[in-house]
């Protein structure tokens, strides 16, 4: 039970290095902006206050803390991801890893920056608040298919 466990935190951690590697890829070389996981880290904070959607992330009350904290929850999030996998995916998977339920995670776990982070933050459902929501999407599926590589790559790695 325990070899289930860390493999699926490794994996879900391998997976969120390899999608900030993807950041800052395309940075240098198309100038994306970088991740800016402090209103992150302020739409978690406000959480325990029972406030899952704001107008706006950025006119809710600050926390100091909340660059940490987003970065916590962004590597948090992509660990339960990779605990997800196994659990959807089995234990077999992690003797004979293959991309397909790796993927299908990484694409189903779009819906929830979709459908809660997005909102959650301000930016509407699917980002529709934002000055170029296809592009955006586009984006975040993108980052979710290379997210899905690293949960089968990091699998592959440590099988």
């Amino acid at each position: 039970m325990f070899d289930l466990i860390w493999r699926s935190i490794v994996i879900g951690i391998g997976a969120t290095v390899l999608m900030d590697l993807w950041a800052i890829l395309l940075h240098k070389i198309f100038g994306q902006n970088l991740p800016n996981w402090a209103p992150v880290g302020r739409w978690f904070w406000h959480l325990q206050e029972g406030r899952v959607f704001h107008d706006d992330i950025g006119q809710a009350k600050p926390y100091e803390h909340e660059l940490a904290l987003g970065w916590i929850a962004h590597y948090a999030v992509g660990i339960l991801y990779g605990i997800i996998l196994v659990i959807v995916a089995g234990p077999s998977w992690l003797a004979y890893p293959t991309f397909l339920p790796a993927w299908l995670v990484g694409i189903v776990t779009i819906g929830a920056g979709w459908f809660l982070l997005q909102p959650g933050l301000g930016l509407g459902w699917a980002a529709s608040k934002t000055p170029n929501p296809n592009k955006v999407r586009l984006f975040n599926f993108l980052a979710h298919t290379v997210f899905a590589i690293g949960l089968w790559g990091t699998a592959l790695i440590i099988r």
